[in-house]
């Protein structure tokens, strides 16, 4: 891979703080923007993989539901009421 440069233009005084603060962590300002760089491009590198696992997640909900697996809403309510209440006993009988 073939280096490049990469020049914008930044407050003086914020390059000097950001130099600063590079030298104390025993770094170069370019170092530590390569490293930003990398970071960045990662993060939205995942954040894109996860927009597609999760619009997958949802088609495959909708396709689900289109075909007729439904659980009725009062069964859910009755499923998690009973979670609630299994949480509170084992919360009242621990604070004993």
């Amino acid at each position: 891979m073939s280096d490049a440069t990469f020049t914008f233009r930044v407050d003086e005084g914020l390059k000097d703080q950001f130099s600063t603060a590079a030298k104390s962590r025993d770094r170069t300002g370019a170092q530590l923007l390569r490293d930003f760089m990398r970071d960045f491009v990662k993060q939205q590198q995942e954040a894109t993989e996860h927009d597609i696992w999760f619009r997958r997640q949802v088609q495959i909900g909708l396709d689900s539901a289109n075909v007729g697996h439904r659980i009725p809403a009062a069964e859910v309510e009755a499923e998690f009421a009973a979670k609630r209440a299994a949480t509170r006993r084992r919360l009242e009988s621990s604070a004993k």
